[in-house]
């Protein structure tokens, strides 16, 4: 039997060079390697491999989140490197001003996009 051990998530660009300043600065992730295929980050312990294209369609759902102990202490520090945080609007997921929802478990939530218009999050859970 195989066994898993570590994660690594992928995401696309078609603009390596606005993700490179995204992940890395903006984000905050170490720079693993940049080569013709992909840029690949340190974020924390997880490898993400952001791989090159030409013709990126970001997917309509969340590919990449994060945990975070304190989801609006994360937005204060990310909005003022240029995060843009998501207002869905939609009736039933009612975000505050700062676009976190809360599901009925105590869970919280918001979402941003990534140059290519990747959909990312982070997330505060609670302890159940």
């Amino acid at each position: 039997m195989v066994v898993l051990e570590r994660m690594v998530g992928f995401v696309m660009t078609g603009n390596p060079q606005k993700a490179l300043t995204f992940y890395g600065e903006v984000l905050g992730f170490r720079l693993l390697s940049d080569d013709d295929f992909a840029l690949v980050f340190d974020a924390n312990g997880t490898t993400i491999r952001v791989g090159k294209g030409r013709n990126v369609t970001p997917a309509p759902h969340t590919v990449l989140g994060w945990e975070v102990s304190d989801i609006h202490a994360a937005i204060r520090e990310l909005m003022p490197r240029g995060v843009q945080f998501e207002q869905f609007n939609l009736p039933f997921m009612k975000q505050d001003e700062f676009g976190v929802w809360t599901p009925p478990n105590g869970d919280k939530v918001a979402w941003f996009k990534d140059p290519d218009g990747n959909v990312l999050s982070i997330s505060q859970h609670t302890k159940h």
